[in-house]
């Protein structure tokens, strides 16, 4: 590939180089939005510049507009209000794709001259939630960016050749900056401009590209499952997965499909990044990267992608070998005491997903009359059997003694949330503060809604019956399913909501229960409205029959 480094992509046009597809865009049309933006904020006389746009190509010219106009440029990782607030003082202008803001298309002027750009002066600033989930502001400047993408050309360049690069992570992040922006524009590689959310959607634009490979996350990685074609996906040059942990599980089913491991990156906004692995336990340093240790074992980093001479002084736990390579040992912020006893939550996470029950686990403290632990849980296909055949009792029970094997019965979770999957935050990350936040929130008593579309008035839900619903522990204990009257109660909320529903609930009809409703389950709930005569028409159906249907009467308000 033609190499270009970061600091020299404005000098020059290259007509024949490839930015973006869908739609296609080259370097020197790039170049020439790029000069003509830095026009448009020197006019202005913007200083400091908030960015956040969804297009990859888009941000690719605020950028380097911005550098080359001398502007700092912050990346807020979202644009609610309160984040808006935040940092609102510290920009001039906000770059976005809301329609209240400043647009690219509102500040074209008489492009400025190509130049290369100052590797200490253009300044770039993450903002990442942080572990305690407080926002931080990352400064970086853009020599660190250099250094980082030149390490990875050196790396795996040779792997990618002409790969079109596909994305399922967000690029207001240093992970997808570096990987889905950065790092392809100087290596001349062409990359898809949006965000894929969905697996479906990465092997759809996989297959339009004779070479691709994937900018992802353990998330979407997890929930690649049987029906993609993965014959034709094995074509992938690389899977790089990084922003969290990818379960054991998940990456040795993509090395059985793909016949490749995927490439896991260790990093953050604050240290860029650390090292990688494919296949195995311990992580390979980045060229460059030194690590050592302090007195209680975290992690110290110096590197090429922090500022000189700084030494980042992490919370990670490690064992370095002789070679270099080291083991992630768990975090240490992440120690709490409970009655004078020091108590690791992340070796009980992993005593947790070691019984075949549990495939994800976290772990708070649960802050009421005394403190104690609860823990929050992802059921495997056998946890959620059990939870279907015995009941939610027995499957904590059952977890508390395997548990009780790596612990005193002080750390015992007194708590259980059994979800259907942890809400990780835009990062990938779930902060310790949203887990004791849900672990203090009351069990759910509503359907989780995937999907909803509606034709000639009559609605169509995929609803997903949630493990930890608060019904299921009455009716019944041993043997959890969805009350018929709790049915009921959701097609009238959910008719209410969809189809403007007002009239008092007057009477059944019809009502037939005919297959059992269970924790986990995927339904369809079919609604329509007769308003002549008042009546809301449901029908509850599983993959293979009606779970239950009838007509709800309402009082004359709908009449």
């Amino acid at each position: 590939m033609n190499w270009i480094k970061l600091e020299q992509l404005l000098l020059k046009d290259l007509p024949q180089r490839a930015v973006t597809v869908a739609p296609a865009l080259d370097h020197a049309h790039l170049r020439e939005q790029a000069l003509s933006l830095a026009a448009g904020l020197q006019a202005r006389g913007v200083q400091r510049l908030a960015v956040h746009l969804e297009d990859a190509a888009e941000l690719a010219v605020a950028l380097l507009g911005a550098w080359r106009a001398g502007v700092s440029v912050l990346l807020p990782s979202d644009l609610q209000a309160q984040t808006r607030q935040r940092w609102s003082h510290e920009v001039d202008l906000w770059l976005t794709d809301h329609a209240d803001d400043v647009h690219l298309s509102d500040l074209q002027g008489t492009a400025l001259t190509g130049a290369e750009l100052d590797l200490d002066q253009c300044r770039l600033s993450l903002c990442t939630s942080g572990s305690s989930g407080e926002p931080k502001r990352i400064d970086k400047s853009l020599r660190q960016l250099a250094n980082e993408v030149e390490a990875l050309e050196q790396l795996w360049g040779a792997d990618l050749g002409e790969a079109c690069i596909i994305g399922s992570v967000a690029t207001q992040h240093i992970y997808g900056l570096l990987f889905r922006v950065l790092w392809p524009l100087c290596a001349g590689r062409p990359f898809l401009r949006k965000q894929l959310a969905f697996p479906e959607d990465m092997q759809r634009a996989s297959r339009e590209h004779p070479a691709f490979a994937w900018v992802a996350s353990p998330a979407l990685l997890k929930r690649m499952g049987d029906n993609l074609d993965w014959p034709a996906l094995s074509a992938v040059h690389r899977v790089f997965s990084s922003g969290g942990a990818l379960p054991a599980d998940a990456a040795q089913s993509l090395h059985q499909r793909l016949r490749q491991w995927p490439t896991e990156i260790l990093g953050s906004s604050e240290t860029g990044g650390i090292a990688w692995r494919q296949g195995q336990q311990l992580w390979q340093p980045f060229a460059g990267v030194e690590l050592s240790q302090d007195g209680d074992g975290a992690l110290l980093i110096a590197s090429p992608y922090l500022p000189a001479g700084h030494v980042e002084h992490t919370a990670d736990a490690a064992r370095i070998e002789a070679d270099g390579r080291f083991e992630l040992l768990g975090r240490l912020d992440r120690i709490v005491k409970l009655e004078e006893k020091r108590i690791s939550l992340p070796m009980l996470e992993q005593a947790l997903v070691a019984h075949d029950w549990v495939a994800e686990a976290r772990l708070g403290v649960v802050q009421e009359n005394r403190a104690s632990l609860g823990a929050l849980l992802v059921l495997s296909e056998s946890g959620l059997f059990a939870l279907r055949e015995h009941g939610r009792r027995s499957l904590t029970e059952t977890l508390r003694r395997h548990l009780g094997e790596h612990c005193e019965a002080l750390a015992l979770p007194r708590r259980w949330r059994l979800l259907r999957q942890l809400p990780l935050n835009p990062q990938g990350k779930l902060p310790q503060a949203d887990v004791e936040a849900l672990l203090l929130a009351p069990r759910p008593k509503a359907p989780e809604v995937l999907e909803q579309t509606e034709t000639d008035g009559e609605w169509s839900l995929q609803l997903s019956v949630l493990p930890d619903l608060a019904y299921f522990s009455g009716h019944f204990p041993k043997a959890p399913v969805l009350p018929g009257v709790v049915q009921v109660e959701w097609a009238l909320n959910l008719g209410r909501q969809l189809l403007n529903l007002s009239g008092a609930f007057a009477g059944m009809e019809v009502l037939k229960f005919q297959q059992l409703v269970r924790p986990g389950d995927e339904i369809q709930l079919h609604l329509r409205f007769d308003p002549e005569r008042g009546k809301l028409y449901f029908a509850y159906r599983n993959d293979t029959a009606t779970c239950s249907s009838g007509r709800i009467l309402l009082g004359t308000g709908n009449a």
